[in-house]
């Protein structure tokens, strides 16, 4: 199978009856993962060791750096995953954008400080990718991919070639029908989640809807939402606005703590 990961099939029918079998933190959303959290680290490490050897990484005595590290370090404390082997870098590259790989490994791209105008908006995104990681995303998108992979490759062996045409179309349609929705909802899930870490953290979440409202910007060739992995700057502004009462009464509390 693609990427060395070889699951006996049985096991795997075994895994899907048992239905979700972890919940995120904040939302209680059940989740269906096959991925140990060794395992998850271990790839995310790797990967990360990899995009950083081949990208123009910006030395640890940096100004950006030293900011992003303790603006990280500082929201992941109060998280619900503050054990994890956190690590924050930034890359030179003109793209707005930030990751965040199993383990706790983030970097955040030097485009994105054009975009996050202050530090409250910087914490947002910040948040946001610290929720991935705590939430387990990538580990449960694997564990689809695997299940998805398997059946549509268990098909085609079985069925000769009429089947592995229907398992090309079946293929297309779950891309479209599965794994697309499922990131959508991986993105306002860590929207919701960083939201309020990054209130719990001491940073005014108002500023995550006023990112969004820059991003929205930058959106006027963004291609439509149903073909997108991301939702659209409005509707997670709208969203944002909906969870705002509940931050930043976290937000003040954090304050009076101070």
């Amino acid at each position: 199978m693609r990427g060395g990961l070889r699951f006996p099939i049985l096991a795997l029918a075994l895994a899907a009856a048992l239905g979700a079998c972890a919940e995120t933190p904040v939302t209680g959303r059940q989740q269906f993962i096959i991925i140990s959290d060794e395992q998850a680290a271990t790839m995310g490490d790797s990967a990360y060791r990899s995009i950083l050897a081949s990208s123009d990484v910006e030395p640890k005595s940096s100004p950006d750096v030293k900011r992003v590290e303790e603006m990280g370090q500082r929201i992941a404390a109060v998280s619900h995953a503050p054990y994890l082997d956190w690590e924050f870098n930034v890359i030179e590259d003109p793209n707005p954008n930030a990751f965040a790989l199993p383990g706790g490994k983030v970097a955040v791209y030097t485009g994105l400080f054009e975009v996050a105008e202050t530090d409250d908006q910087l914490a947002a995104v910040i948040g946001h990718e610290i929720a991935h990681a705590v939430a387990r995303h990538s580990a449960e998108r694997l564990s689809r991919d695997i299940v998805l992979q398997t059946g549509l490759q268990v098909g085609a062996a079985l069925g000769g070639p009429e089947m592995a045409q229907a398992t090309d179309v079946l293929a297309e349609a779950a891309t479209l029908g599965i794994v697309l929705p499922f990131g959508r909802e991986q993105e306002a899930e860590a929207d919701e989640i960083g939201l309020l870490y990054m209130a719990r953290a001491g940073y005014d979440p108002r500023a995550a809807v006023e990112l969004w409202r820059n991003f929205a910007a930058l959106e006027r060739q963004a291609p439509p939402e149903f073909l997108s992995t991301h939702p659209s700057s409005g509707n997670r502004i709208e969203r944002l606005e909906r969870l705002m009462p509940q931050a930043l009464e976290i937000y003040q509390a954090s304050a009076g703590e101070g």
